[in-house]
């Protein structure tokens, strides 16, 4: 049986990142396959810099790392009311790929955040952000995750029953959408 690939994109590079967590929650629930965290050190997005050399290695890695996948999971932060900049490189960066590595790709977007909406705007612009590049972003439902520092336990797993339901549902609708089959709930 084909369990797939998922490839999970965390926004903040922090060691310790709520995000990173999350991500991992959902790479969890969305049952057997497996799993690749990508690496978003990347240099700065420069044309001349792409002129000059090329794509460089870790972007054309990434690339392919979606293209790759069966279903992608993003989890950012919300730095400024919108999503991180190391993300926005990233996908800055993978544009200007071959090959059109996110068309059609399922992707489920979840945040973190400190404050009261879980990092609402955050999320509704890397939703925005997403746009051109045609991918298959799924709806709903919206996990974002308020007061996320006291929302994981010790071992990273979600504690809050409705972002954890809501993190199942997300993630079944994932499999699904990346033509895996479904996983029966523990």
């Amino acid at each position: 049986m084909n369990q797939g690939r998922l490839l999970g994109i965390s926004g903040s590079l922090r060691k310790s990142s709520l995000n990173s967590k999350l991500m991992h929650e959902g790479a969890r629930l969305f049952g057997p396959s497996e799993f690749i965290e990508a690496d978003l050190r990347l240099p700065l997005y420069d044309g001349d810099l792409q002129d000059a050399e090329g794509i460089p290695t870790t972007v054309q890695t990434l690339a392919d790392q979606i293209a790759a996948a069966d279903a992608v999971i993003i989890a950012s932060p919300e730095y400024n009311q919108s999503f991180s900049g190391v993300l926005k490189n990233a996908l800055d960066w993978v544009s200007r790929t071959d090959g059109k590595p996110w068309l059609g790709k399922p992707v489920a977007i979840v945040g973190a955040a400190a404050g009261r909406t879980g990092g609402a705007r955050g999320n509704y612009a890397l939703r925005l952000a997403m746009t051109p590049f045609r991918a298959h972003v799924l709806a709903g439902p919206d996990v974002l995750v308020a007061g996320a520092a006291r929302e994981f336990d010790e071992n990273g797993t979600l504690k809050n029953e409705m972002n954890l339901a809501a993190l199942t549902e997300l993630m079944s609708d994932l499999r699904i959408a990346s033509g895996l089959p479904a996983v029966k709930a523990a």
